[in-house]
């Protein structure tokens, strides 16, 4: 964990002094205006040719953050082994330093986001939201314990049983609303207005999540994955048994 959060840092280190002497910071903060022009006027038939021919150069990230999911995937094992999640004290009190800590030091760094330039958009992106993160899992776990009878976990209970149903439909949501062969809201000046259609999708969301697992057991994403997860598995066998 601690070597892939190294790696992981020096990558950060070197792209957050590259914006900051401006050596790099105009290819990275900056969008093109060719591009912005694509999603905000450009057909979806555009935006497909367009991400067909640059496929390897926007698939950077995914490669890039490999380190990244690494350390993340070990720290939430090395707090299942502290009993972060256990119903008792022990994992009470865990969770409520993770959520003053989470908090009094993740959000006012994720506050940098708000600096004019993108200067901080890589920290923040890959080093502070992970940090307020353990503050949400805190928050929210002190929230439960204080509600209880809250209706709204039962709700968020069953997004987070077709989290991947939610996840996808939240990118053809927003891809509906704000690209330009949509309704082409992308682009709008009020910050208040984009805080409102994310509320509305959220919602959305939650309505679609309690719906859909009223009449079935598991969303259509998660359908999908099993099914072909059991044609993997079987596959897998008849080769074994063959051998």
């Amino acid at each position: 964990m601690i070597s892939a959060e190294a790696i992981h840092l020096f990558f950060i280190v070197l792209v957050f002094l590259g914006v900051l002497t401006n050596s790099i910071g105009d290819e990275l903060v900056a969008v093109p205006k060719e591009v912005v022009n694509l999603y905000q006027h450009g057909s979806w038939m555009n935006q497909m040719q367009y991400r067909l021919f640059h496929f390897w150069e926007l698939r950077t990230e995914a490669i890039f953050v490999i380190p990244f999911n690494i350390c993340m995937f070990l720290i939430g094992v090395l707090l299942v082994r502290i009993g972060v999640f256990d119903n008792n004290s022990n994992g009470i009190n865990i969770r409520k330093r993770m959520m003053k800590a989470g908090l009094l030091v993740g959000l006012p760094l994720n506050l940098l986001l708000f600096v004019p330039g993108g200067y901080f958009d890589f920290p923040v992106r890959y080093i502070f939201a992970p940090i307020l993160s353990l503050g949400y899992m805190g928050a929210i776990s002190f929230l439960i314990g204080k509600f209880q009878d809250f209706s709204l976990w039962s709700v968020l209970e069953k997004v987070g049983k077709m989290s991947l149903s939610c996840y996808v439909l939240q990118n053809v949501l927003s891809s509906i609303l704000f690209y330009g062969w949509g309704f082409g809201l992308g682009g709008h000046p009020r910050s208040f207005f984009v805080i409102f259609v994310w509320i509305l999708i959220c919602l959305f969301q939650m309505l679609f999540a309690t719906l859909w697992l009223h009449y079935f057991k598991m969303g259509p994403m998660e359908s999908a994955r099993k099914c072909l997860a059991s044609l993997v598995i079987k596959k897998n066998i008849k080769k074994d048994l063959k051998l």
